[in-house]
């Protein structure tokens, strides 16, 4: 009875340090060098982030990865202060989105990061930043961004060649098949006999495997600039030279031409660019602002 008494006090007693010391571990495993708003970032953390920069090929290395946890730190704790939350959902789907441009699976994923000592919550956590800052971008950092239509329109008219001032309605005449020799011999001689968009599905009807689509109405600026200005040297009732395409050889015909300057689309490249440029500029302007307000000790 005593010696069962004692067995189990014993064992208790193993029990208790053996629970206290694992306690204990992660405090003595790790330290923290940084500290943002409250938030902990461990050496652990920055030496998990240093071994994730080193499979993406990026030579930050300590001090890199460093200010992007800080960074980071610094992004939850603004999407907490306006009310985003990030759900697991979101995560793994961003994380599924990883393994399939890496063409491979979440399984081969989660093993590679693994064969390089990566812990998979390194990457998670910084989805998780990512999807949080790109939510803070929408709600307050996107409607500050102001673009001037009038620059833009000035602009887009200084951009504006000769050739992109027309508008047309074409047709395309396709030859099917391979062997582009052929079939460019066959659209040379369809070509030669071509007279005009009325007659054109006849016309195929002389040839094998030529077929007439109508394209519609197109502007300059929605077309290659190599045939844009070919067809800017082409009246109503012309063709164009044949050109080897991935199904065969094709030629486009001009059955309406019209001079009309627009800048629809050169404006909406210009607005793309303009609105990346101002959304840059006014995110380093708020995250500057952020760092001034965020509490960091560097320990």
């Amino acid at each position: 009875m005593a010696n069962g008494l004692w067995g189990r006090a014993v064992g208790a007693l193993v029990v208790g340090i053996v629970l206290s010391v694992a306690a204990a571990m992660p405090t003595l495993a790790q330290s923290v060098k940084v500290t943002v708003n409250g938030t902990p970032i461990t050496d652990l953390q920055i030496s998990q982030r240093v071994k994730l920069f080193a499979l993406e090929g990026n030579g930050g290395g300590t001090k890199g990865a460093t200010e992007q946890l800080v960074d980071e730190a610094m992004q939850l704790s603004e999407a907490k202060r306006l009310g985003i939350t990030v759900s697991n959902a979101q995560i793994d789907d961003a994380f599924l989105q990883i393994a399939r441009n890496l063409k491979m699976n979440t399984d081969n994923l989660r093993q590679l990061l693994q064969q390089r000592g990566i812990n998979i919550d390194t990457l998670k956590d910084r989805l998780r930043a990512a999807i949080a800052w790109n939510a803070v971008t929408e709600m307050a950092i996107m409607p500050q961004v102001q673009i001037s239509e009038l620059d833009l329109d000035q602009q887009a008219a200084s951009k504006v060649q000769a050739y992109q001032g027309f508008d047309y309605i074409l047709k395309e005449i396709i030859f099917v098949g391979q062997g582009s020799s052929g079939r460019t011999g066959q659209a040379n001689q369809y070509r030669s006999g071509f007279a005009g968009c009325d007659t054109a599905v006849d016309l195929s009807l002389n040839f094998t495997d030529a077929a007439v689509v109508d394209v519609g109405r197109r502007h300059a600026t929605q077309l290659p600039e190599a045939i844009a200005q070919e067809l800017a040297g082409l009246n109503v009732g012309g063709i164009t030279k044949p050109r080897v395409v991935e199904n065969g050889v094709s030629m486009l015909a001009v059955c309406e031409k019209t001079q009309a300057e627009d800048l629809t689309f050169i404006k909406s490249e210009l607005r793309s660019e303009a609105g990346d440029s101002a959304l840059g500029g006014q995110t380093a302007t708020y995250l500057e602002d952020l760092r001034k307000r965020t509490k960091i000790i560097y320990n």
